[in-house]
């Protein structure tokens, strides 16, 4: 049956008779990230923006990607098997309001548990809504993110802000929990002392690199390197193992799945119940890493999530990448680093001219001259000014949300059956 279902992906992933996409190999993505940090060193020697690859930058760069990163493996899981989940913003949502209920009893471990089962009653909500009761998934993700927010508003102002209650008496008021302990991190021995050192020297590439590799290796958190294994996992789970060949042929063909005997309903309950568990970890994240729950702490990250999927063309390695994108622009916006943004808008000038020339070449004038024309704007608003308001900085991560998706929109390919309608025997 392997063999068939085998069959049926390599069907559903060649879009009947168009060519294939050529498709990025390791070598090719690790020489990407090379020819990024050499933009990035350049781009810091010209601007003078020495927080552009310092330890601290990719510090949080670090910590910002890990509840989105969550977040889009979650959706990756959904929409494998053919279901869409927008209610992941929902889902991190239980995942912080219960992280922060268990964590300021029982410590940042129970926490985090706490968290995985919130989000996957989210999960478990939003499966029956559309594998059971066909309710269709857009509709089901929207009213989730709106059952979410209403839920655990309500129950923070019963549980925490109660008068005279418990949690009340340990900080707790209707808006947050009360404070939890912190989670165990670490560095390693030597090597983060050397790399700060080399940092300080300001020397081209060789400080840029050791910065990057210090705010990488120092305190780090012990959930940051359990959402490293989830990756991986996830990698191996659904492209390396027989479930993983089953879940996603129920996202590509389900009737075809059917046939071969796959229990189409199993699969898509178990695929979105891990995913909201997966979404609602990185909502215990946000509240371990600040020490308790709190009201509109996800901050949108549950969609910024659903881009770093799309963005990463419903792949594992294409999401951590997203994720850390989306990760490094959301640590400039909590740094306030208006110099630093001031710096990337020659970087994206610089693209967009480079961008410009190639549609030139490929007799693509309209595309040309639109590249050519935001490239010069961005020269002018970066020669006008010495930093960028901080008004537009808290837009910065959004901004690039929009702008990747449109940028690599032509290169996507969802699941074949992704959001589309199933019931069993249909097929016959």
């Amino acid at each position: 049956m392997s063999s068939n279902l085998t069959a049926v992906l390599a069907k559903g992933l060649s879009g009947g008779n168009k060519p294939e996409r050529r498709k990025l190999t390791y070598p090719v993505v690790l020489l990407l990230l090379a020819g990024a940090l050499l933009l990035l060193a350049v781009l810091r020697v010209v601007t003078g923006a020495e927080d552009l690859t310092s330890s601290g930058q990719f510090s949080g760069a670090l910590g910002a990607a890990v509840p989105i990163g969550l977040a889009g493996l979650g959706g990756l899981w959904a929409e494998r098997a053919g279901v869409v989940n927008i209610g992941l913003e929902g889902m991190m949502m239980l995942g912080t309001f219960c992280a922060g209920w268990m964590g300021w009893q029982h410590g940042p471990w129970v926490a985090a548990l706490a968290g995985i089962a919130g989000g996957a009653v989210g999960g478990l909500i939003h499966a029956l809504a559309t594998v059971t009761f066909g309710v269709d998934h857009i509709i089901s993700g929207v009213a989730m993110n709106i059952l979410a927010l209403g839920v655990t508003q309500y129950l923070a102002k019963l549980w925490f802000g109660a008068d005279g209650s418990a949690a009340q008496r340990a900080g707790g008021n209707d808006k947050q929990s009360p404070p939890m302990s912190n989670m165990p991190d670490f560095s390693i021995p030597g090597l983060s002392d050397w790399l700060a050192s080399v940092e300080k020297h300001h020397w081209f590439l060789i400080s840029d690199v050791a910065g990057i590799l210090d705010g990488l290796v120092t305190d780090v958190s012990w959930l940051t390197i359990a959402a490293a294994a989830l990756f991986v996992g996830t990698f191996f789970v659904l492209w390396r193992s027989s479930f993983g060949l089953r879940l996603r042929s129920c996202g590509e063909s389900p009737v075809a799945a059917e046939s071969l005997g796959v229990n189409v309903y199993t699969y898509k309950y178990a695929a979105v119940i891990v995913s909201g568990g997966l979404a609602g970890l990185g909502g215990a994240f946000l509240a371990i890493g600040t020490h308790m729950y709190s009201d509109g702490q996800t901050g949108g990250r549950g969609y910024i999530g659903l881009a770093t999927m799309i963005f990463g063309n419903w792949r594992p390695g294409g999401v951590a990448m997203g994720a850390g994108l989306f990760g490094f622009m959301d640590s400039l916006q909590l740094r306030g680093g208006g110099e630093t943004v001031h710096a990337l808008l020659l970087l994206l000038a610089v693209l967009l001219a480079a961008l410009a020339l190639w549609k030139l070449r490929a007799q693509q004038r309209r595309t040309a001259l639109i590249s050519g024309v935001f490239a010069l704007l961005l020269i002018v608003w970066y020669a006008l000014t010495a930093r960028v308001p901080l008004e537009f900085v808290d837009a910065t991560p959004y901004v690039v949300t929009l702008l990747v998706l449109s940028v690599s929109a032509q290169r996507l390919r969802m699941p074949k059956a992704n959001g589309k309608p199933y019931r069993k025997g249909q097929g016959k």
